[in-house]
């Protein structure tokens, strides 16, 4: 699988995060690959919050993956910490190479080091090879996720 870095994103990282955003579906119809001034002021806002983690995994010098974790503090299941994995892609070419499983192992380390009881996410219901990969990692459908577009 070669070398493999997981790092925080920079600017320079932007256009290739967003391609992968893009590159499917779904992304195609809410990302903006030609207009990168929305995700630069995000990057901004998430590197001013210490409780979030863009990374981007590179390799050979290439953007191949990325995933944004978030740590939650909270009251319940007695004032745990939880963390919520968003935004994860893998570049086409990488797809089925353990790239995926490499950030998401990743992550559950990461949510662990900052004290996290519990590391969850949520996947589109048209995602059916994204669920079966989140199974086999050891995640479980038990909710039902919610979303109000505004």
């Amino acid at each position: 699988m070669g070398d493999l870095e997981i790092r925080r994103v920079t600017a320079d990282d932007l256009p290739a995060i967003v391609g992968m955003l893009a590159d499917d579906p779904l992304g195609a119809l809410r990302e903006s690959p030609d207009d990168l001034t929305p995700y630069l002021a995000a990057l901004e806002r998430l590197n001013a919050d210490p409780n979030q983690r863009l990374v981007v995994a590179v390799r050979e010098g290439q953007v191949v993956g990325t995933l944004q974790l978030t740590v939650v503090p909270g009251l319940s299941r007695k004032g745990a910490t939880r963390s919520i994995v968003e935004g994860v892609r893998v570049h086409a070419d990488e797809r089925g190479s353990g790239l995926g499983t490499r950030l998401i192992t990743w992550a559950i380390e990461e949510s662990r080091r900052a004290n996290c009881q519990l590391v969850q996410l949520t996947s589109d219901n048209s995602r059916t090879d994204a669920h079966r990969f989140y199974e086999r990692l050891g995640f479980t459908a038990s909710h039902v996720g919610f979303k109000l577009q505004l």
